[in-house]
């Protein structure tokens, strides 16, 4: 699957290592932070930019730069009448931010973000127009994070999350994820899916097309104990999502576990370069 050109990157902590630099001092996000604006203005301004920015960009991001094609997006359709909850492989900085509206439509996407997402200089006000729910930074404002995921999901509009946590970009596998966001479907009883992204060889084009994979709907196993059901959920998403990953065939980035003898060998490469 290594083409030529494939970077490498080393790496510690597959749960915690993160391949991208945020610059800026993120946002505090406490009590007074306003999740949700139910004024007809702000639904007004919301509507237009996702319709009209949003969407649009997207769709000449991901069909311009990687030729995207998303396969079983019918599988949504069926449940116009309920909120859901997206759970996506996360490698890929902007088009992470773009996708969930593609993949969510005709559902607008609301994107559970880390407080950086919305820090950004210039666009991350625009990021929280869009619809990024930031993880709250203290306790007096995790109740309002919690009742802003529960009021999307009662507009039946689509939740989405990148359980991986961190961006590692053009990652061909599943990471492992832990499970504490599968609590959300669980006490809501609402459909759970999994969209990944594959990366393919595109002729002899340097850049990879990226086709997207919706499975589901997945529902927990509600015989057992809610711990237990949490972790179901998250054991079906990882699966299907492993068993997608493997119809990648391009890899642009590898990633090596990083021992003293990595470090030594890039340290080498290091010193020739210069």
């Amino acid at each position: 699957m290594k083409n030529d050109k494939t970077q490498v990157f080393y790496y510690q902590d597959k749960l915690n290592d993160e391949f991208t630099e945020f610059k800026g001092k993120p946002k505090t996000i406490d009590e007074n932070f306003k999740y949700v604006n139910n004024s007809k203005t702000h639904r007004l301004i919301h509507f237009m930019l996702y319709k009209f920015l949003e969407k649009p960009v997207a769709k000449i991001y991901w069909k311009a730069k990687f030729h995207n094609k998303i396969v079983n997006k019918s599988l949504l359709k069926k449940f116009k009448d309920t909120g859901v909850f997206l759970y996506g492989n996360h490698t890929q900085q902007i088009g992470d931010v773009l996708m969930p509206c593609l993949v969510s439509s005709p559902k607008y996407a609301y994107i559970i973000v880390h407080p950086n997402n919305i820090s950004i200089k210039g666009i991350g006000g625009l990021i929280h127009e869009f619809g990024a729910i930031p993880l709250p930074n203290t306790i007096g404002a995790t109740k309002n994070f919690i009742n802003a995921i529960e009021t999307r999901i009662k507009q039946k509009h689509a939740v989405v999350i990148y359980p991986e946590a961190h961006i590692w970009p053009y990652y061909t596998e599943i990471r492992p994820f832990k499970s504490a966001s599968f609590r959300y479907p669980v006490k809501l009883g609402v459909p759970t899916f999994a969209f990944t992204n594959t990366y393919v060889h595109r002729g002899k084009s340097k850049t990879p097309q990226i086709i997207t994979y919706i499975d589901g709907p997945f529902y927990p196993n509600k015989d057992l104990p809610v711990k237990e059901q949490i972790e179901d959920l998250r054991n079906q998403v990882y699966k299907a999502m492993v068993e997608r990953s493997k119809l990648s065939n391009f890899e642009k980035i590898k990633y090596l576990p990083k021992t003293e003898t990595d470090e030594h060998t890039l340290n080498e490469k290091i010193k020739e370069n210069k």
